[in-house]
């Protein structure tokens, strides 16, 4: 065995930090100069001369750590690619055919409700109401149905909690059909009521499915993402749960608001609260997410 090869390959390491991809490299290299060095000692070089050859040949390592670092990424994306082609799921053809049924019966009913709120088509109250019914349950469906198919990096969602996602959307889409009804002057601002209630149970129910999720990835795919540390939420579930719980009584609030604005400055100021109850959300979410975790605080 040269020996003069290590003594070489640490000096020309000096001043660089040994970062798991750096000693990676090095001993890459290391093996690549052992080759190198024996194929000149058997053509008849001495093993000095070897040695510094080798490392004469294999020029400046800073260069193959830029060479190496640029090149990670690209490698992390052909290998996730690879990984994606090999476990890929294809969707089943009656998912497909449920998708576009029920994505035209939400758009036509979205379409005849509002031309029929706006007057452009003489609708009763009632055929409108219906016609947002249908198109709630529209994109209830589809958001139900999506979550319980199997995909790619993700194990089908039971059929228990794909309903709640269901039931959530159902009541957030006729909760807003109702806005839209009231905004338009087809229906008495008393109808505001119906709109907060189905607003403020989807919100809820919506936090709560979301603060109880359970990892549904594959294997496959935790294993891809171990490197990278996970989310807050991830770490710490109970505080995905208080978010969860705040962003409830946050809406409750904003809506409750709104309901007052409704009914006594006009409902043109109601927007506002919402923009408000959003923001109020937002910096939840920042201080929940950015603030010193339980380890921190405790070291």
């Amino acid at each position: 065995m040269n020996t003069d090869i290590h003594r070489l390959l640490d000096e020309a390491f000096q001043g660089i930090e040994m970062t798991p991809d750096a000693q990676d490299l090095k001993e890459e290299v290391r093996a690549n100069l052992m080759s190198r060095a024996d194929e000149l000692e058997a053509a008849g070089v001495t093993p000095g001369d070897a040695a510094h050859q080798a490392i004469a040949e294999l020029g400046d390592v800073r260069a193959l750590l830029e060479e190496t670092a640029d090149a990670a990424p690209q490698r992390s994306t052909d290998a996730y690619v690879a990984l994606m082609q090999r476990h890929r799921v294809r969707p089943k053809p009656g998912f497909v055919v449920r998708t576009v049924v029920w994505s035209i019966a939400a758009v036509v009913g979205i379409t005849l409700a509002i031309l029929g709120a706006s007057g452009v088509l003489p609708l009763a109250l009632g055929a409108q109401i219906g016609l947002f019914g249908m198109a709630s349950t529209g994109l209830a469906l589809l958001v139900g149905d999506s979550l319980s198919q199997e995909t790619t990096t993700n194990h089908p969602m039971p059929q228990n909690r794909a309903a709640g996602y269901f039931l959530a959307t159902l009541l957030g889409a006729f909760g807003l059909g109702f806005v839209a009804l009231v905004a338009f002057g087809s229906m008495p601002m008393w109808g505001i009521v119906f709109a907060a209630l189905g607003v403020i149970a989807s919100i809820i129910l919506f936090s709560f499915l979301g603060a109880t999720q359970t990892n549904r990835h594959k294997a496959w795919t935790r294993q891809l993402a171990a490197a990278t540390p996970p989310n807050r939420f991830e770490r710490e579930p109970e505080t995905a749960a208080r978010f969860g719980v705040y962003t409830a009584a946050i809406w409750l609030v904003t809506f409750a608001v709104i309901a007052v604005l409704v009914f006594t400055v006009g409902w043109w100021w109601a927007p506002i609260a919402f923009v408000g109850g959003f923001a109020l959300m937002m910096l939840l979410l920042a201080r929940m997410m950015f603030t010193p975790e339980k380890s921190d605080k405790k070291s």
